[in-house]
């Protein structure tokens, strides 16, 4: 199971595509933490005993409440200590207030950490910029060489939009370059896209599909989504449908305020509840929660006979959110993204396999894969540890 904290409504940027647009105020409490983790941890214990519990913080910009941070991750091991009860601890934040104390201290050092960054400068300094509308580059460059250097897993997770496409593989190429290994990158769903721009995000994907082949055939290793996933739902058919998030079936996301919702997308300040199930303080809504949940599985009539469908994120609920304010309404920018990626997807893995790549069978059919390139990594130096 896995705690999404929402620590505050604020943040030291101001995005031009977050769907988490900062607000006035809405810090969470101490008590609400608490509240929020003695709740999960008595799900745990009446469903999945023994589970250890994933405690995300995020915002708004998370490290706006380090202190929170620190009482947090304490509380947390002195519960382990009495109970022996297991927590691990994941942040994504914007990197601005990223500092080598945090990234050594006793307290946080464990925390696996994602950073919001687009890619090169022209695709970052588009969109994520600060309160007086300056870009954002410059300043995380030399974060990103400290965060790499403590955690060189640490994800980088990107946002594409109509403006930036064309900058789309060349930030995959520099996220690359810098370090990263696992580059998550993500459409703008809220955004208007129109058919060139489309047109020009197929020959994008194009051009990292190269790339992918290239990079894998140097044996580098490396993680790219949305090609990951692609591939990984004809190797493993039906995966795409199980990885989605179920709304609030394995993670609970707390507003500030302390309302529980079923995914980030919901959230905001907390000021609408029209999502919400629950309170931190009186528990999990199961009325609510399965309401909403049952609405997530009714499938749209305009997928129920699409050849794709199986392979299709319009599964999520959360994303259709995003998109279109609904929840059983699927994007036309979805199905249209879908098309577009699954097959260069597909001929790009048949490129690899038809090769017997070594590194690609390994990384796509071998279900120990993640623990063996982990164990590999170790002993050849090529990552050092960080603890």
């Amino acid at each position: 199971m896995h705690l999404t904290l929402h620590l505050t409504a604020r943040c030291n940027l101001r995005c031009r595509y977050c769907y988490e647009a900062p607000h006035g105020g809405g810090d969470m409490t101490f008590e609400t933490v608490q509240a929020a983790i003695r709740m999960s941890l008595a799900r745990i214990a009446q469903e999945t005993p023994g589970q250890s519990l994933g405690v995300i913080f995020f915002g708004g910009e998370p490290l706006l409440q380090r202190d929170l941070v620190v009482k947090t991750v304490r509380f947390c091991r002195e519960i382990t200590a009495d109970t022996g009860q297991q927590f691990h601890f994941k942040m994504t934040t914007n990197g601005a207030l990223l500092d080598e104390a945090f990234l050594m201290d006793q307290d946080t050092r464990d925390i696996f950490i994602a950073l919001s960054h687009d890619g090169v400068q022209a695709a970052h300094d588009a969109h994520r910029v600060d309160a007086a509308g300056g870009g954002s580059f410059d300043r995380l460059s030399p974060i990103i060489d400290l965060l790499l250097t403590h955690k060189p897993y640490a994800p980088a997770m990107a946002v594409v939009t109509p403006e930036t496409v064309g900058q789309f593989a060349d930030s995959v190429d520099y996220l690359f370059r810098r370090g990263f290994r696992y580059l998550i990158f993500t459409l703008n769903y809220g955004a208007e896209w129109n058919t060139r721009q489309l047109r020009e995000l197929k020959r994008q994907y194009q051009r990292i599909a190269d790339w992918y082949y290239e990079r894998t055939m140097a044996e580098d290793k490396f993680y790219f989504s949305p090609f990951e996933v692609k591939i990984a739902s004809h190797v493993f058919p039906g995966s795409c449908r199980s990885e989605r998030c179920e709304l609030g079936q394995r993670q609970i996301s707390v507003a500030p305020n302390g309302r529980l919702f079923p995914c980030v997308q919901f959230v905001g300040d907390g000021s609408d509840a029209t999502h919400a199930i629950g309170h931190a303080s009186t528990g999990i809504d199961e009325e609510a929660r399965a309401r909403l949940y049952t609405m997530n599985t009714v499938e749209n009539d305009d997928c129920a006979g699409c050849a794709i469908r199986e392979r299709c994120n319009h599964y999520c609920g959360c994303l259709n959110k995003q998109a279109t304010g609904r929840l059983d309404t699927v994007a036309p920018l979805l199905c249209a993204h879908e098309r577009i990626v699954l097959p260069i997807a597909d001929k790009l893995a048949a490129r690899l396999f038809k090769r017997r790549n070594p590194l690609f069978i390994q990384k796509h059919y071998n279900e120990l894969y993640p623990l063996l390139s982990l164990v590999e990594d170790r002993t050849t130096g090529r990552v050092k540890a960080t603890r």
